[in-house]
């Protein structure tokens, strides 16, 4: 925690200079010929959408090296995840929403790659649920560690999903066995929000697993403050 509390405040300022980078391409980059003005939303959903990825693979990481090694720093890492995670797959669902109103003509289609994320913020929230619902924090840190890496699974199929099946949802942006979705003077937007969404991510799993710690070591505190007052 030491080190996440030293890398915090520059990790912080070196995510809002990509972000206002970023941004500013986006804005200023041209309109799709197909999409116009709607591509924008992409600039946020693409990158959200590998974040969320991003995060349930940590979270699989970590939870494996957990069960292995029993260390509360990784349990600590592995909550931070699930909520960090969460929130990125919330935004990418959202954003895909917007996009897909006037893209489709619906809010929502039940379409593989839509409803495998959708699985995965389920997933997500029902391990917050099962750390909240085990009143011992070993059996709580176990559990969804197992859990974690059963729901492993749901990964390849959301980022196969659009190759394995034919689907409303595009094709992926970034390399596969399709072309690219988005190409020419839009990628560099797409690029460099991607890369202010990783260091955004990367911030925020720090910031949450300080506050995760915090609150952990707060609660020992309290805990022996009232047995000794029991005593």
């Amino acid at each position: 925690m030491k080190r996440m509390a030293k890398i915090q405040l520059p990790l912080g300022l070196l995510t809002l200079v990509a972000l206002g980078i970023g941004l500013w391409l986006v804005m200023t980059a041209p309109a799709d010929y197909q999409q116009g003005d709607a591509v924008r939303i992409l600039y946020v959903h693409v990158p959200s959408a590998k974040m969320a990825l991003f995060s349930y693979g940590v979270l699989t990481i970590v939870s494996c090296l957990f069960l292995w090694r029993r260390n509360e720093t990784l349990d600590i890492v592995a909550e931070a995840s699930v909520v960090v995670g969460a929130g990125f797959t919330f935004l990418t669902l959202a954003s895909g929403s917007i996009w897909g109103k006037p893209m489709w003509g619906a809010w929502w289609a039940w379409d593989a790659r839509l409803t495998s994320m959708l699985v995965l913020l389920i997933l997500f929230m029902g391990l917050m649920a099962l750390r909240n619902a085990l009143d011992d924090p070993l059996k709580a840190a176990r559990a969804t560690a197992v859990l974690a890496i059963i729901g492993a699974v749901d990964l390849p199929i959301i980022h196969f999903s659009v190759v394995w099946w034919r689907t409303l949802h595009q094709p992926p942006s970034f390399g596969g066995p399709a072309k690219q979705a988005i190409t020419g003077d839009l990628l560099p937007p797409l690029w460099a929000m991607s890369v202010a969404f990783v260091l955004l991510g990367a911030w925020l799993l720090v910031l949450k697993s300080r506050e995760v710690a915090a609150r952990r070591q707060w609660e020992a505190l309290e805990s022996e403050r009232l047995e000794q007052v029991h005593e």
